[in-house]
């Protein structure tokens, strides 16, 4: 099992020259995601928030709310291991602009995504638990990625709830047969 020094209770950074990952690493995350505040947890393979490729091993399950954002500057790229999700994208103004299922390799759906700079995106979870592997470049900045302001923050869980329902709905009206 790779080892690893955590940062949070939502973030692990690899501690070893060489990392590689198999099913018992990202068993250890999905055991310990529920005890995670904000439903999510991740393991760095990148070192420090410096260096220039970030990958990381993040898990969410269906209860994790991920606020719209953009990233400004910076593409993104995403590869579901295990798990459904519908990735969503939205105008400045929030109005939904395009809808991508994705679901790993056996799924049927999509199983990867890459995501433009300046676009707002989140992450509707339709499984129990989703794995993806994220990239992205570096180094992190914080002011680099903007909440979109129409949506609710995450403190805020009668918002959130209200959101999340209103947004679910909406792409269920959209669905497509056979989807």
């Amino acid at each position: 099992m790779l080892r690893t020094k955590a940062v949070s209770e939502e973030v692990h950074i690899a501690d070893e020259r060489i990392v590689h990952l198999g099913r018992s690493d990202v068993e250890s995350l999905k055991a310990r995601v529920h005890a995670t505040a904000r439903k999510r947890i991740r393991l760095c393979a990148h070192k420090a928030v410096e260096d220039t490729l970030h990958e990381m091993f993040v898990v969410y399950v269906k209860e994790t709310y991920v606020r719209p954002n953009k990233h400004l500057g910076k593409d993104e790229s995403l590869h579901i291991l295990e798990g459904m999700a519908d990735f969503v994208f939205f105008d400045d103004a929030g109005n939904i602009t395009e809808v991508v299922p994705l679901g790993d390799f056996s799924s049927g759906r999509q199983f990867y995504c890459r995501i433009p700079d300046s676009a707002y995106h989140t992450l509707l979870i339709r499984s129990d638990v989703i794995v993806i592997h994220e990239s992205t470049p570096g180094p992190f900045e914080r002011a680099d990625t903007i909440f979109a302001p129409w949506a609710p923050e995450e403190v805020d869980v009668a918002a959130v709830e209200e959101y999340v329902a209103r947004l679910a709905s909406c792409l269920q009206s959209k669905e497509k047969p056979g989807r």
